[in-house]
């Protein structure tokens, strides 16, 4: 089996969500091969989790003062702040993957353990779905399985910047704040802050660590991809029945 490998590329928030929902579906109906992209977010962008409430997660103010999307993924898991870091999608048919969900997170995380080993950064899987340096995550992903297919997607945090994320996601009392601030800052941690790297040797190291012991090809989104992902943005992604659904 032949991978497709997407080089990275930055989109805002309501395209990003809509590529992995196109390939997706044309991973399932086998119209495009199973692909591995990586992506930025231009502008920052806040993903929320599919099950999670948009007005009690995200400061729904502070983020359009700032200029800062939001979008509700299509995976669960927790609000999600997204601006200097390095996002990837997996997406494949289910029979590629272990079926234990968790053995399947152990796996594609392993991908960004190689990468980050490469950088010369020693990292850990924390289960379910996070990646850890020194006790302090790196690393978060997501996990979906439709139509059988999978769709897993995660950052690495390039740079983070604390006190930003928390100045836009709603945390009612001021006090409960600034200790999940400081909280924060003893538990996440970034490239930068455990090698001097820029983003292309990053960049170039995810994609060793993902294609290692995979036969690939390095491609772009097809015409009829790209079309439907931006058919997508208009009738679900940018549509507050989809973002504010809960």
């Amino acid at each position: 089996m032949r991978w497709r490998v997407i080089p990275y590329v930055e989109n805002d928030a309501f395209l990003n969500m809509a590529i992995d929902e196109s390939v997706s579906e044309r991973v399932g109906s086998g119209q495009s091969p199973p692909t591995i992209r990586f992506y930025g977010w231009k502008p920052a962008a806040i993903s929320i989790g599919y099950f999670q409430s948009l007005e009690r997660e995200v400061d729904l103010e502070k983020c359009r003062a700032a200029g800062v999307d939001i979008v509700r993924r299509r995976t669960g898991g927790g609000a999600v702040f997204h601006e200097r870091e390095i996002t990837y999608s997996i997406i494949g048919k289910e029979e590629l993957f272990p079926r234990d969900i968790l053995s399947s997170y152990r796996e594609i995380c392993g991908c960004i353990i190689d990468a980050l080993g490469l950088l010369g950064i020693n990292a850990e899987f924390k289960p379910i779905n996070d990646i850890l340096v020194e006790g302090r995550k790196i690393s978060g992903n997501a996990q979906t399985r439709r139509g059988g297919v999978l769709l897993q997607h995660g950052t690495l945090l390039y740079e983070v910047d604390v006190d930003r994320m928390f100045s836009l996601l709603r945390v009612s009392d001021e006090k409960i704040k600034d200790k999940m601030i400081a909280s924060a800052k003893e538990r996440v941690t970034s490239v930068r802050q455990q090698k001097n790297v820029d983003m292309d040797d990053v960049l170039a190291a995810l994609e060793k660590g993902f294609t290692q012991g995979r036969e690939y090809d390095a491609g772009t989104l097809t015409e009829e991809e790209l079309a439907d992902a931006k058919g997508l943005v208009e009738s679900r992604y940018k549509k507050q029945e989809w973002n504010g659904m809960r």
